[in-house]
Formats: C-alpha cells, structure tokens, sequence
C-alpha cells in the first residue's frame, strides 16, 4: 500500500500521442491562453483607466477577470508545456497547487457571480436604494468574502484530499489535478471523508444557485413593468452577459460532474474538462464586451490612446 508520501509526481493525461497532435495541442491552447490574457487584461485596463466606469458593477467585472486570469493560468501553462516538452509528468507539491488554486478561483468566482446577481438585482428593483446598499465600502466586503470563501474551501479540500492515502498508482485521468481525479486514486473507503466535504459544498453551491434564480425572477419581473421600450432594453443590456456568464459556468460545471456515467468516456470527460476550464475564462470578456455600450466606448478609447502613443 502506498500512501501520499511515497508518491514524488503524477503523470497527467495526455490529449495525444503523435508528436504533431502534440504541437497541434500546444499551439491551440496556445492561442486560447493569449486570447483570454488579452481580453481579461483589456477588460481590466479599461475599466482602471476610466472612471465612469469606477462602479460597483465594473468593480466586480475587474474582480471576475482576475479570477478567470488566475484560473486558465494554472491549467493551461502546465498542460502545454507537458505537450512541447511530450512529458506527461507534474510534481506532487505542483499537483496539490494545481487543486488548491484551482478550487480557489472556482469557488471566489462562483461567489462573486452571486455577488454580481445581487448586484444587478438592487440596480434595477431598488434603484433609488442602489448608493446606500452597494457603497464602496460594502463592495469590498462582499469581494473580500467572495475570495475568501474559495480560498478556505480549497484549503481544507486540497489539505483533506492529499491526507488520503493513495493505492490506485499515480496516473491522473485529466489534463491537470483535480479532487475527483485524485479521488479516484485513493484506497478503498479512505474518500468518504472528503465525499461528505464535497456534499457539503455542493449544498452551499446550490444555495448561491438558488438565490441567483431568485434574484433574476424579481429582476425580470421589474424589467417587464417599466414602461418604455428603450428603458426595459437598457435594463436587459446590463443583466444578460451576466447571465450568459452564469449559464455558461454552470452548464458546464454540471453537465461535467453530474452526466451520467453511462455516457462517460475519457476522450468526452476531456471535452467537457476544456468547456467548464478553459472555455469561459477566454469567453467572458467577449460576452461582457458586446452588449456593453459603456465598456465598448471605454475600450475604443484605450485602444486609440494606445494606438495615438505609438505614433
């Protein structure tokens, strides 16, 4: 029986086996990693160089931003480096980094997607109340709790995961560590622990699942009763990325940890793996940034200032 200690690296799941695909893999992810820095750092420039957009909502989108730069930083490099290299192989230290961090940002983001319904919800039902509720100081609170509460979730499920003693080898069925994957390495019995832990977590996600319908049924109720077209348009433009956003994450997420296993196969499980990991981080900026009249001036702006310099 071996146990964590004893194991020095895993070897990570390969997306192929040809030498080309290899390059094929890499230049592709490649491509998806500088795309989503580059719309993320746009989104971020942007918005800290304007301050009409220095609002609650901008806040948080910068906040959303860093998240999603953090996340497909600490999937993508490794995996196509491994490609480049045709390793397969991570560190036992790297491999608990990559389920910390990525628990991390997982969960901060999904917080703060709750935050951002909120958000939304007091801007459009109670406008009038939108300063006193949503002050400077309040949104920082809310961001602080956000990440904090991913940063304690992943502590103690990176802390609980790799105390499992671990018999099933050292070969992890994903591009990059997460708990299910390692999960499927312990021994028998040894994962119930960090399987209640999961359950648990996935009640407090549900709850947060819950007040974001909740709170999107009284805004398109509000939405529905104003009067003018042009207002009822204005509303929708500031609510609907977010919810693409949302749809986007969660569809993912779910359809990846809840299909049944009867559809379950390596090839689809890294399918899915890329749409809930990679996919939205290099999206969100392009969804936040095309019915957004406000950011898109903001945005022509700084490009042309940029573009202005150089000349």
């Amino acid at each position: 029986m071996s146990n964590g200690s004893s194991i020095t690296q895993f070897l990570l799941l390969a997306f192929a086996d040809t030498r080309q695909l290899q390059l094929l893999h890499f230049w592709l992810f490649l491509g998806i990693y500088l795309a989503a820095l580059l719309g993320n750092g746009l989104i971020i420039t942007t918005i800290a160089c304007d301050h009409h957009l220095h609002t609650p909502m901008y806040f948080f989108l910068i906040s959303l931003s860093v998240l999603d730069l953090g996340s497909i930083s600490t999937t993508l490099p490794k995996s196509m480096a491994n490609s480049l290299w045709d390793t397969r192989a991570i560190s036992y230290l790297g491999c608990a980094a990559q389920v910390f961090m990525f628990g991390f940002l997982v969960v901060a983001e999904f917080s703060l997607l709750t935050v951002m319904a909120y958000d939304r919800y007091v801007a459009i039902c109670h406008p009038l109340h939108y300063g006193t509720l949503l002050g400077s100081r309040a949104c920082v609170h809310m961001a602080a709790a956000a990440w904090g509460s991913g940063f304690l979730t992943a502590l103690l499920h990176t802390a609980n995961t790799f105390s499992i003693p671990l018999c099933q080898g050292n070969a992890v069925g994903q591009f990059f560590c997460e708990i299910p994957q390692i999960l499927k390495l312990s021994c028998s019995h040894s994962y119930l622990r960090e399987a209640g832990l999961l359950v648990v977590s996935l009640s407090l996600a549900f709850g947060c699942f819950v007040f974001i319908v909740v709170s999107y049924v009284q805004i398109f109720r509000a939405v529905l009763r104003i009067p003018s077209e042009q207002g009822r348009h204005k509303a929708f433009s500031t609510c609907l990325p977010h919810l693409a956003v949302i749809s986007l994450f969660i569809s993912t997420c779910m359809f990846s940890y809840l299909k049944p296993p009867s559809i379950s196969s390596p090839s689809l499980d890294l399918v899915v793996t890329v749409l809930y990991s990679v996919v939205p981080p290099a999206v969100n900026p392009l969804i936040y940034s095309m019915r957004n009249k406000e950011l898109k001036d903001a945005l022509k702006k700084v490009l042309q200032s940029v573009v202005f310099h150089q000349q």
